[in-house]
């Protein structure tokens, strides 16, 4: 073998030898999962859906323009909210509190029978569509709980508020179509402001 083809040989060697870790866990990505206590949760989802957190469930609002109340609330000084402003962010923030934490938690419940029906072999086709179904109506609710409250959130707020909320967590600025009227925040600002008044 030339001094060449030796070289050669080694490179390889040593390119095999240094990828082999990194393509073996490519090939086994659940391995370490198995002792997770609900297989499809890990413990910081469980953690999330516990405390009613938005799990990224909102981000078609959150990098649309539509803030969502915990943020708006924890930059309320750089966004310059007034008394009222606050009071009614915090009120938003306390409601969809209350209304995602029990989604969270029977969400968990319902991935932890679901989980256990396989664990037991007692699964059937018929109980596994019924779970999947359930599971998939709470994740629908609990999406549009946090969505729903990013929606009422931005109502409130003004278009340079937006802007600055925007900036201060890192996203590109949204462009907003004007309504005919020429308002960025359109029709849909004015029926929220209007509902949630008058819910009052």
């Amino acid at each position: 073998m030339s001094l060449w083809s030796r070289k050669a040989l080694f490179a390889v060697l040593l390119l095999a030898a240094g990828g082999g870790p990194s393509l073996a866990q490519a090939a086994l990505p659940y391995a370490g999962l198995q002792g997770r206590a609900i297989k499809s949760l890990s413990r910081e989802q469980i953690a999330q859906l516990t405390a009613g957190e938005g799990m990224g469930l909102a981000l078609a609002a959150e990098l649309n323009g539509y803030p969502g109340p915990r943020h708006v609330i924890d930059l309320s000084t750089q966004l310059g909210l007034t008394d009222d402003q606050r009071g009614h962010v915090q009120r938003l923030f306390d409601d969809m509190k209350a209304e995602a934490v029990p989604l969270g938690q029977k969400l968990i419940a319902a991935e932890r029978d679901l989980n256990a029906a396989f664990a037991d072999r007692t699964i059937t086709p018929e109980r596994l569509a019924a779970a999947t179904a359930a599971i998939g109506e709470l994740q629908g609710k609990l999406r549009d709980t946090h969505l729903k409250y990013h929606l009422a959130t931005a109502a409130l707020l003004t278009p340079d508020q937006i802007h600055r909320y925007t900036e201060l967590r890192g996203y590109t600025a949204v462009a907003r179509a004007p309504d005919a009227s020429g308002d960025p925040h359109g029709a849909m600002h004015h029926h929220m402001m209007g509902t949630m008044q008058h819910g009052q």
